[in-house]
């Protein structure tokens, strides 16, 4: 008989099955302390938790017959999952409970905000009746939606059901993904100033931080309205304010606050153009059944030795593996994170090359670095080691690991390349000399020689007199001061391109004015710890 521990608050329907399965025994004790879980721990085979329980190095230590700990939700920092990892236990979660009840929650604020429900329902039980509540159909609208993961994806479908016109911008999604849901691939620009509703659902990142804030409210659609249930924080609150009270907004809808909860005197909570709820996206009987469900069937087939699924620690790894395989976890996020950030395409692949050494052993935990700084452009600290893989699939963007023993002149090194929707792939290589110094040896077609870190600018141009002298002449007299410079050209007065490593961050301005510069074609700003 197996016994599982649930030592948090889960619906009974939603552990249901674990109760009805002959070869189970399930206890539930909650309010457990730490101590008080360490002592009872080694009896049991599976320990499921929400949010409340912290799953301590300690408590894993103690669980001599542990062999999985189910999430019922998607967070998972209430679990040291390193030290699940180093014990052996396998650690799940139930990542798709709750996408519909977001994405309802998202869709009823959308339909509140179009017919002014809650500011008429409020005059009606005080006594006015009140008919000059003037909204506005949905269908035939457009909608923009910022991020067509999970949730926006199911957004979209409602909306199409309600015949909207859906222009979806996600950076990983493909004109074949869009065409198949009947969606319009947009850019942020067209969204904002085509849309009359838009919605967003990304994660909150420095790129996506305040995505919608000034510029973009003043180019939109007198009289848009706009719904975020995602991050507080992706649309800039005082900006949009002003917009509100410029009536370039119409309304806008919010489940969240760029501070929470939000203080008393929060101008939301007092704008009768503003519906707020307190961060409910998830709330829902079903969603907290679902994930139970979802996570107790994951730990059925886990203790029955069955294939399971929503694992989100690594497999062990053998001691020789990993001691080959470390130097170059740093190396592998940094060029993954270059790639990313030099590309402004739709990623439809994303290709891993392994040559020399690393060829000979298992580089699938080294693979997971690299795609976390392949992602976290766009995911920021949603992604990890551990979901890294589980993330790019979810976009549908496909991971090709290739490994060869030929070593291009160093004993080993990483190529990244991105495989973008429109052929434009970008490409980065780097090794380890020495075996410690990082160092990226090539970007796209061209060889340089560069230490991953800090603020790095790369300038794409063509390779004559001149240009060198007046790229730093411009950051001179912008007060940036040039530490490096690695010129990589191919033939002589053909393409080019200048990497410099500069002291601190360039302005956006300045990049622009760069680009202004002659025979100059892109200058972008890489950023790295």
């Amino acid at each position: 008989m197996f016994k599982v521990l649930v030592s948090d608050p889960i619906s009974d329907l939603g552990i249901q099955q674990l109760v009805d399965a002959d070869d189970v025994v399930v206890e539930k004790k909650t309010g457990l302390s730490e101590a008080e879980l360490i002592e009872i721990i080694p009896q049991y085979d599976a320990l499921l938790v929400r949010s409340q329980t912290k799953v301590t190095k300690s408590i894993m230590q103690a669980a001599s017959n542990l062999k999985v700990i189910g999430r019922a939700g998607v967070g998972v920092d209430n679990i040291d999952l390193e030290a699940a990892t180093q014990s052996g236990i396998i650690v799940i979660n139930a990542p798709d409970g709750n996408t519909i009840t977001t994405c309802e929650h998202a869709f009823a604020m959308m339909m509140a905000l179009a017919r002014h429900i809650p500011q008429a329902y409020a005059k009606t039980i005080n006594g006015t009746w009140d008919r000059k509540f003037l909204g506005v159909e949905l269908r035939n609208k457009k909608l923009g939606v910022l991020g067509m993961g999970r949730i926006g994806s199911e957004v979209a479908k409602r909306a199409k059901a309600f015949g909207m016109d859906v222009l979806g911008y996600d950076p990983f999604l493909t004109e074949e993904r869009a065409e198949k849901m009947g969606v319009q691939v947009a850019t942020v620009d067209y969204i904002v100033r085509n849309a009359d509703f838009i919605t967003v659902h990304t994660p909150l990142t420095p790129e996506t931080k305040h995505m919608i804030a000034r510029p973009q409210f003043e180019v939109m659609k007198k009289g848009m309205r706009i719904i975020n249930c995602a991050r507080g924080g992706i649309v800039d609150e005082k900006a949009m304010l002003e917009a509100i009270d410029e009536g370039i907004v119409a309304g806008a809808a919010f489940d969240v606050f760029e501070q929470e909860p939000p203080q008393p005197d929060h101008p939301f909570l007092h704008n009768p153009k503003v519906i707020v709820t307190p961060h409910l996206g998830a709330s829902t009987v079903e969603a907290q059944e679902n994930v139970a469900i979802d996570v107790s069937e994951q730990v059925l087939h886990i203790l029955r030795d069955e294939p399971f699924k929503n694992a989100v620690n690594m497999p062990p790894v053998a001691a020789s593996v990993m001691n080959k395989l470390q130097p170059y976890f740093g190396l592998g996020e940094k060029i993954g994170s270059v790639a990313a950030q030099i590309n402004n395409e739709t990623v439809q692949a994303i290709q891993i090359d392994y040559a020399g050494d690393l060829s000979e052993v298992d580089t699938q935990p080294l693979t997971r670095y690299i795609l976390k700084g392949v992602l976290s452009r766009h995911f920021g600290s949603d992604v990890n080691i551990v979901n890294s893989t589980l993330l790019a699939k979810s976009r549908d963007v496909r991971v090709v690991v290739s490994q060869a023993p030929a070593q291009k002149g160093f004993t080993n090194v990483i190529t990244v390349t991105i495989k973008t929707a429109n052929g434009q792939d970008r490409q980065i290589a780097g090794t380890l000399l020495e075996g410690y110094r990082e160092r990226i040896v090539q970007i796209d077609k061209f060889p340089v020689d560069i230490a991953p870190e800090g603020h790095l600018i790369v300038v794409s141009h063509t390779d004559k007199p001149g240009i060198i002298g007046n790229v730093g002449t411009l950051l001179g007299k912008n007060d940036v001061n040039i530490a490096s410079m690695q010129v990589g050209r191919q033939v002589v007065g053909g393409e080019a391109i200048m990497v410099l490593t500069v002291d601190k961050a360039v302005p956006d301005d300045v990049l622009a004015e760069m680009i202004k510069l002659p025979e100059l074609k892109t200058a972008q700003e890489i950023v790295l710890s």
